[in-house]
């Protein structure tokens, strides 16, 4: 059988957690996968999934050409029986109740607000998300630049 954690030529596993996975970790997942699609395996899952998608997380990326309709709210036991080489949570939830993962290496804790929380009309909450998504997307692709230096170093 084959040792998952000995094998060299397996994309490392970067997972982003948040309590619900319905917004703020398939941001992040947008913009990693679209960054790293060929350094990485990145996945998102959440501590209590809400079981969807927020309608507003994919509209926001659709604005900026990443589509994550097919994404879809998963529970982050889903990862707890393969190598996980990242853990990057979002939220202040997750990070308390984050478990470690076979094969862990790293871990980062960014905690941005959830935009599922914005109040106010339609166009006020799409504001809402549309700078969060900016706020995440200036962080993830700061780590994407780094982990791609990495891998040119290696």
């Amino acid at each position: 059988m084959l040792d998952v954690f000995q094998n060299k030529n397996m994309k490392p596993t970067i997972l982003i957690l948040c309590t619900g996975n319905s917004c703020r970790s398939h941001i992040g997942e947008g913009f990693l996968r679209a960054a790293l699609s060929d350094l990485a395996n990145v996945q998102s899952a959440g501590s209590k999934p809400a079981g969807y998608v927020h309608p507003l997380a994919i509209k926001v990326m659709a604005e900026v050409g990443i589509d994550i309709s097919a994404h879809r709210s998963k529970p982050l036991t889903e990862f707890l029986r393969q190598p996980v080489h990242t853990v990057i949570t979002v939220c202040g939830n997750a990070d308390q109740v984050c478990p470690i993962f076979p094969g862990q290496l790293n871990r980062h804790h960014w905690p941005f607000f959830d935009p599922a929380h914005a109040t106010g009309t339609d166009e006020e909450k799409l504001a809402v998300f549309r700078r969060v998504r900016d706020e995440i997307k200036m962080v993830f692709e700061a780590y994407a630049a780094g982990r791609r230096d990495q891998s040119k170093a290696a």
